[in-house]
């Protein structure tokens, strides 16, 4: 299964919590985080990092629907 994942690059903060909790999907490119990817093989440090979000900038969507970040 995979997933799409998205960061609104007028949202992020640059704060790196994304890249520090999932190295391999996301990355800080100057002062923004970008996936690495837009599809990315689903995994629970990818809702992780959607949660932790300090300006709640990543979504995770599974088709259609928007799983991260999590109500909280």
């Amino acid at each position: 299964m995979t997933w799409s994942v998205r960061v609104d690059a007028g949202l992020c903060l640059g704060s790196g919590i994304c890249a520090g909790t999932a190295p391999g999907v996301f990355v800080l490119e100057g002062d923004r985080a970008r996936p690495l990817a837009e599809r990315v093989a689903a995994g629970e440090l990818i809702l992780e990092a959607a949660d932790l979000c300090p300006a709640q900038a990543i979504t995770v969507h599974d088709g259609t629907s928007v799983i991260g970040p999590r109500p909280g």
